[in-house]
């Protein structure tokens, strides 16, 4: 921002309570802006919370979501992809309807058309939408035979077209589990470790933003023109004013409420994912969805590639990722719902290790129901990825979700999915605009200046190191396939 726009804004100091994927998306976006932004975070980094592992490019993990919030979605997850072009994994995503499953490939067709006339369209409103590939490739169906064909073909060292990401399917997958077609739709990874690198490394380097980690906010008080924010930083007892708050405390965003008296109703789950390693395998995989009713032993299975053989493994039951009583709601008393003492102490002091081997050991055999040969050979790696969730309202089922307001100088990011990250700090800024804290701003304006400076080099060492301080295996913070061009 030049200095002449500086000079007709009004001068506000603004916080942020929580430095998870919107709050860091929200500081980096008012601090490219020029503002004067203060991030206060718990944890030693940035982005430590529930697993982000897919991008949601048209939400078509979710059957059960209408067509409007896939479409979101699909908006929203090229804005984060282009914001963060170096936190994502270009590989796609293979859709697949179990024998034994109610559904049918057939009844998502209608939804693929309807996003992929979406893509085209965003493509010709601004040609640098294009990060999903062409827009006629968005999704291609295989039947029974074209992937019976596949078998015969050698797994490519990197693959570049869909009929090679293919391939490792027609290799490994039970085929006779399937409904055909089987679809292949351009909807990405979004790798937890690369982003949050590049955020902590941009703010890093403006000097109108104070980034604040290990740092605990104890109270926050309403006064007559301003919110006074106590923390602890550093030992330390610290207490300053500002003219804006912004609370992105994640599931915890009902304590901040509770402090303000603002009431609020919303969902917490709790949920895990668990990392596995299938030892010598090179192969490069796409993402692979096994669809099922959520909660039941059939469950959704997900399985998410990383390199030198390491996968993420998620599926729907309460033996695997989600939990008996791991859904809870606020009550009248308190925005803040309370999980039970057995989840908040995995968040705040680790897992038991025969629940950790347990819980991945049932993923791993929900997995082999369609990759038989994973069972034989599938490790547990680490401890698993986790973490709470909230959901604004009552609606277990939402997944586009982005900020709400109290007042004018009061906002909360309730984003259930990364994606929604940037829709969520482009509200707040235009309500900053209203109150004249910046003056020339457009919507989805990204002509940044830092964020851009930082490489992928910087950004791969550091989310190495985020990888190992938090005891997690290095290759997750790595990358098979970079697109030319990045």
């Amino acid at each position: 921002m030049n200095a002449e726009i500086q000079s007709n804004q009004k001068n506000a100091r603004i916080a942020i309570i929580g430095g998870g994927i919107a709050g860091a998306t929200a500081a980096l976006c008012l601090g490219e802006l020029g503002l004067d932004v203060t991030l206060i975070e718990k944890g030693p980094t940035l982005v430590n919370g529930p697993p982000i592992c897919h991008l949601h490019a048209g939400g078509n993990l979710y059957r059960e979501i209408p067509v409007a919030e896939c479409l979101t979605l699909l908006r929203e997850s090229i804005d984060l992809l282009r914001l963060y072009p170096y936190a994502i994994d270009y590989r796609p995503t293979v859709v697949a309807v179990p024998q034994n499953d109610k559904g049918t490939p057939q009844d998502l067709i209608p939804r693929l058309k309807t996003l992929q006339a979406e893509y085209q369209r965003l493509i010709e409103l601004d040609a640098n939408n294009q990060v999903l590939g062409a827009p006629e490739q968005y999704f291609e169906l295989f039947t029974l035979a074209q992937v019976e064909a596949l078998k015969s073909r050698e797994i490519v060292e990197k693959p570049s077209s869909l009929i090679e990401w293919m391939i490792p399917v027609a290799h490994h997958v039970d085929l006779t589990q399937l409904k055909f077609p089987i679809i292949m739709v351009q909807e990405y990874g979004v790798n937890l470790f690369r982003l949050a690198a590049s955020a902590e490394l941009a703010l890093q380097k403006m000097p109108n933003c104070a980034l604040f980690t290990n740092s605990k906010v104890d109270a926050v008080q309403s006064l007559t023109d301003s919110w006074q924010v106590d923390y602890q930083r550093d030992g330390k007892n610290c207490s300053e004013n500002f003219d804006f708050l912004i609370n992105a405390a994640g599931f915890r965003s009902g304590l901040v409420d509770d402090m303000l008296g603002f009431g609020r109703q919303r969902l917490v789950e709790f949920k895990a994912a668990y990392v596995t390693q299938w030892p010598g395998c090179s192969t490069i995989w796409p993402e692979l969805i096994f669809f099922g009713d959520r909660g039941t032993p059939e469950g959704m299975a997900q399985f998410t590639p990383y390199p030198d053989g390491y996968f993420q493994l998620h599926g729907m039951t309460e033996s695997i990722t989600l939990f008996d009583n791991g859904l809870v709601e606020s009550a009248d008393n308190s925005a803040q719902p309370k999980l039970p003492n057995k989840f908040t102490d995995k968040i705040d002091k680790g897992w038991p290790v025969e629940e950790i081997t347990s819980r991945s050991q049932s993923a791993i055999d929900h997995l082999s129901r369609f990759i038989p040969e994973f069972s034989s050979v599938a490790t547990v790696s680490s401890k698993p990825l986790f973490g709470a969730q909230q959901i604004p309202g009552d609606n277990a089922d939402l997944r586009a979700a982005g900020v709400s307001f109290v007042g004018q100088h009061y906002a909360r990011c309730e984003i259930v999915k990364a994606s929604s990250a940037l829709n969520v700090a482009d509200e707040i800024i235009h309500q900053l605009q209203r109150l004249g804290y910046l003056s020339q701003w457009k919507r989805g304006d990204r002509n940044f200046n830092i964020t851009p400076t930082i490489s992928e080099q910087e950004i791969a060492d550091y989310a190495q190191s985020i990888c190992i301080d938090r005891e997690y295996p290095v290759s997750l913070a790595s990358c098979n396939v970079r697109p030319k061009g990045l």
